[in-house]
């Protein structure tokens, strides 16, 4: 199976990506079941890529439906060291505004419902997270934003992604409380995947794409659904645009991560001890330290 070093998960609105050429798509059969649908490996900037729909290409599965395991297991399988992270996001912050790009480098988490480690019944581990992205990665995404100079857009580099459980959005005292604790941002899936990302060594970057104030802001119940799809929509065509520019910059520079050696002292359970059905599952994440 072809290989990717450069993973990409499109969020609401990014169901593809325009300039992919040379498409093989597949479908990722992993221990923890399906990915949430065929990934499509292309060339982009003369880089082999894998992209992944998060919510399917038919936008079919809530973001506590979502097989985070199997999507980050699926990247793994095929060779991916980088996950370029596009999610559309409500906005906190009254100068973090609408068609605006958020770099996080941090995260609160409000979810409830979903199993966010690949370990357990055998095997413990425990990652390091106090700094869930990969600097060096989310440099390059920032870099390849500021480059591109949108006229409409304002880069903020850092901020805290609330990942909240869904699919409701919050009520207006919750938001107010959030704004309180400090939070940029608000979503409802990208801090499983960063977890998972982690215990996988992948590193992990968000692209973070507000269509919208949260419901904290005066002006909420003037915005429309129309207005925050065309605000989707137009996310969607300048991601692909910082996608691009991002992998071109990778082709030249891949950075090392911290995250590449993330379990290196993390897994308490000596390898001899765990039993061989769990040793088989997680055997793409142990192999180079058994």
């Amino acid at each position: 199976m072809t290989q990717a070093k450069i993973g990409i998960i499109g969020g609401s609105g990014l169901y593809q990506m325009e300039a992919l050429t040379d498409l093989e798509e597949v479908l990722v059969e992993t221990p923890f079941g399906s990915p949430s649908d065929l990934v499509i490996l292309g060339t982009l900037e003369g880089m082999r890529v894998a992209f992944l729909a998060r919510h399917g290409r038919d936008h079919k599965l809530l973001p506590s439906e979502l097989p985070y395991r199997a999507n980050i297991y699926a990247m793994k399988s095929l060779g991916v060291e980088y996950i370029i992270s596009a999610s559309a996001v409500g906005s906190l912050k009254a100068e973090v505004k609408p068609l605006d790009m958020v770099i996080p480098d941090q995260f609160i988490d409000r979810t409830k419902n979903r199993i966010s480690t690949f370990f357990g019944d055998g095997i413990v581990a425990h990652i390091g997270f106090g700094h869930p992205v990969c600097n060096q990665l989310a440099a390059v995404v920032g870099d390849a934003i500021s480059a591109l100079n949108f006229p409409e857009v304002t880069l903020h580099r850092g901020g805290t992604y609330i990942c909240m459980e869904g699919p409701a959005f919050s009520t207006q005292a919750e938001s107010n409380l959030y704004r309180s604790w400090g939070g940029t941002v608000i979503g409802m899936t990208n801090l499983t995947e960063a977890k998972l990302a982690r215990e996988a060594e992948i590193a992990y970057a968000t692209l973070a794409l507000v269509t919208d104030y949260d419901c904290w802001h005066p002006d909420h119940d003037h915005v429309t659904v129309d207005l925050v799809i065309d605000n989707l929509k137009h996310n969607a065509v300048n991601a692909q645009k910082v996608i691009q520019e991002t992998v071109k910059r990778l082709s030249q520079n891949m950075p090392e991560s911290e995250a590449h050696s993330a379990l290196k002292y993390a897994i308490l359970t000596p390898l001899a001890k765990v039993p061989q059905p769990r040793k088989q599952q997680l055997q793409l994440l142990l192999k180079k330290y058994l």
